[in-house]
C-alpha cells in the first residue's frame, strides 16, 4: 500500500531546506520530472484494481497538484527575495533633493541663420550647392582673377597643405567649378566653411562661415544684386532694410562694392552696432568679371552675371546678442544658449 501522506511530507521537508533556485530546479525534477516520484505513481495505474484505481488517481493528482503549488510558493519567495536583497544593496537616494534642470539641446547660431539665408533664397529660385572645404590653389585664387604673385593673395593668409592644395579661405573657391557644372544662366549659392591663419580676437577667427552667391543671365545688372540683397536681408531681419553700396576692390568683380546695411537695431539713427554711424558694413560684392566668367565657360559678350560674399559668422552675430566671435566655435554650450535673437 502507498504512503501518499508520507511522500508529502517527505517532499515538504526536502522543500523547507532549499535555499537556491537551482536546488528548487532539481527538486521538480524529482518529483514531477519525466522520471519523479510522482509521475512514476502514475505509471502504476495499469496495475491498480478497476475499483481501486479512482481513489489511486484521485490521490496521486492531490499530491502532484500539493507539490507544483508549494514549488510555485517557493518560487514567489525566491523572487521577492531577489527584490528584497537588490533594494537593501541600493544607496538609499534623498527623492526631497532638487535635480539640476535638463538643458535640452538647440541648433547652433550659425546653423539657425544659415537655414533661414537658404531657405530665403530658395524661395527666389536659386540652387543650393556644396563647395569643398580642400580646394585646389587654382579655384582658390586663378579661377576668381587673383593670379600667382598678385598682392591680392596677401589680403588672405592661408593654409597651404603638403601636397600643394588649400583650406578655402573663401567660398569664392566654387564659382568656377559651378559655372562648369550649369553654364549660364544660372542662380546659385553656396554656403560653406572657410579658412585663414588669422590672428585670433574678438571679430576674428582662422574659421568662420560665409555663403555665396550668384546670378548669371542676359542683361543682369546692379540693380538685380541690389533687389536681391534687400529681399534676403529683409526676410532676414524682418524689418524692411535699406542698403547701399560703396567702391571696393576685389579681384573677381568689376565694377565691385561694400555693401552696407541701414542699422536694423537704431533703423538709421546711430546705437553701439553700428558704432553711431546708423550703417553696418556687410558684405562684399559686384559684377563678376570678365576674366572669371571666361574661366568658367561663359561668354561676357553675351551674359553678365553679379556675386556677394556673405559671412554666416557675422549675421549671427548680429542676429543675436553674441561680441565675441570666438564662442561660436568654442563649443561652450552655456555661453551659445545664453544667445538671444534679437
Amino acid at each position: 500500500m502507498i504512503d501518499f501522506d508520507k511522500i508529502l511530507k517527505e517532499a515538504q521537508e526536502e522543500l523547507n531546506n532549499i535555499t537556491s533556485i537551482i536546488d528548487l530546479n532539481t527538486f521538480f525534477q524529482t518529483y514531477l520530472g519525466k522520471a519523479g516520484k510522482v509521475t512514476e505513481l502514475m505509471k502504476l495505474m495499469k496495475e491498480i484494481p478497476n475499483e481501486e484505481k479512482k481513489n489511486f488517481g484521485l490521490a496521486v493528482n492531490n499530491l502532484k497538484q500539493t507539490i507544483s503549488q508549494n514549488i510555485e510558493d517557493k518560487e514567489k519567495f525566491f523572487a521577492e527575495k531577489k527584490i528584497q536583497d537588490s533594494i537593501n544593496n541600493t544607496k538609499l537616494i534623498d527623492l526631497t533633493v532638487p535635480t539640476n534642470k535638463k538643458i535640452k539641446g538647440s541648433l547652433h547660431p550659425i546653423t539657425i541663420v544659415q537655414e533661414k539665408v537658404i531657405n530665403i533664397f530658395l524661395s527666389m529660385g536659386f540652387t543650393v550647392e556644396d563647395g569643398n572645404e580642400i580646394e585646389t590653389e587654382y579655384n582658390n585664387f586663378e579661377a576668381v582673377n587673383v593670379p600667382k604673385n598678385h598682392p591680392a593673395r596677401d589680403m588672405q593668409d592661408t593654409f597651404y597643405l603638403d601636397n600643394g592644395q588649400v583650406l578655402k579661405t573663401h567660398t569664392s573657391a566654387a564659382q568656377n567649378r559651378i559655372m562648369k557644372k550649369y553654364g549660364a544662366p544660372l542662380k546659385a549659392i553656396f554656403p560653406g566653411r572657410c579658412f585663414r591663419n588669422e590672428e585670433l580676437d574678438a571679430s576674428h577667427e582662422n574659421t568662420f562661415f560665409q555663403i555665396e552667391g550668384m546670378m548669371i543671365d542676359k542683361n543682369v545688372s546692379i540693380s538685380n544684386l541690389i533687389y536681391f540683397m534687400k529681399e534676403m536681408l529683409t526676410q532676414v531681419f524682418g524689418k524692411e532694410i535699406q542698403v547701399r553700396l560703396r567702391p571696393g576692390f576685389f579681384p573677381f568683380v568689376e565694377p565691385g562694392f561694400e555693401l552696407d546695411i541701414s542699422c536694423p537695431y537704431c533703423n538709421g539713427k546711430g546705437c553701439r552696432v553700428c558704432k553711431q554711424g546708423g550703417w553696418i558694413e556687410l558684405c562684399p560684392c559686384g559684377m563678376i568679371h570678365p576674366n572669371v566668367l571666361k574661366m568658367g565657360g561663359i561668354n561676357p559678350d553675351e551674359y553678365q552675371g553679379f556675386a556677394f560674399g556673405l559671412g554666416f559668422s557675422r549675421l549671427a552675430m548680429m542676429n543675436y546678442d553674441i561680441t565675441e566671435i570666438r564662442l561660436l566655435n568654442s563649443g561652450n554650450i552655456t555661453a551659445l544658449s545664453q544667445a538671444k535673437i534679437k
